[in-house]
């Protein structure tokens, strides 16, 4: 599903270079579920950006469900993202002041889904995370693990194979972070394939693999039930 092959990526401030990855080679198979690990300034933001299309690498290959998008400009880069990638973030990114149907709605109207079938799929999805009974509310209504679900019902919108998340429990108490995660296991169960970044050891255990990045490298990987490797 995803390969990176010697990706570097190298960010310029006048005369200094800051090396954010380090010829990273990486292979995530699809229906994976995956965790990436790592201080901060370990590359792990680094390196989600890159396989989520919102930013191409220095050097290297980078192949997405068959499709080399490493050399890919920004318009052609934007489709794919559209197509192939659903994302979660900490901070949620919901639009407050309108309501929770519609900030679903809102990937299927830059879509180009007529209004029936985008309200008719937000409200699926609604009910399927459990806010079948909010979709009136406006975000600011809603606690911070609603929050997250709407944000995970916006994010799968478009049936996209790959869902990227990054810190989605950060901003979230233990009880909501459970209750995220195992929403998360219940997609990925389903056939998505899910890449998640996070500090938290806890949170990084519901995945299959741990990737665990330092200084832009990949350092080592555990699978649930081996050694590191």
């Amino acid at each position: 599903m995803i390969t990176l092959q010697d990706i570097r990526k190298v960010y310029r401030n006048g005369p200094l270079e800051v090396e954010a990855l380090a010829s990273v080679n990486l292979t995530i198979e699809r229906g994976e579920f995956v965790a990436i690990m790592g201080s901060s300034g370990s590359g792990k933001s680094t390196l989600m950006n890159i396989i989520g299309c919102l930013d191409v690498p220095t050097s290297g290959k980078y192949v997405l469900d068959g499709e080399e998008v490493h050399a890919l400009d920004e318009v052609r880069l934007s489709s794919v993202r559209n197509r192939k990638i659903g994302f979660v973030f900490q901070s949620f990114n919901l639009l407050g002041r309108q309501t929770v149907l519609h900030n679903v709605e809102l990937p299927m109207m830059y879509g180009g889904l007529n209004r029936i079938k985008r309200t008719q799929r937000a409200l699926e999805l609604l009910e399927k995370v459990g806010l079948g009974g909010r979709v009136k509310h406006k975000p600011t209504e809603l606690s911070g693990g609603q929050r997250q679900r709407v944000a995970i019902a916006r994010a799968l919108t478009m049936d996209a194979p790959i869902l990227l998340a990054d810190e989605p429990t950060g901003n979230l108490d233990s009880k909501s972070s459970e209750e995220v995660m195992e929403l998360f296991k219940n997609i990925h169960q389903e056939g998505t394939t899910i890449i998640l970044v996070t500090h938290e050891p806890d949170i990084a255990a519901h995945a299959e693999r741990v990737l665990w990045f330092g200084d832009g490298k990949l350092l080592r990987e555990t699978r649930k039930g081996c050694a590191a490797i």
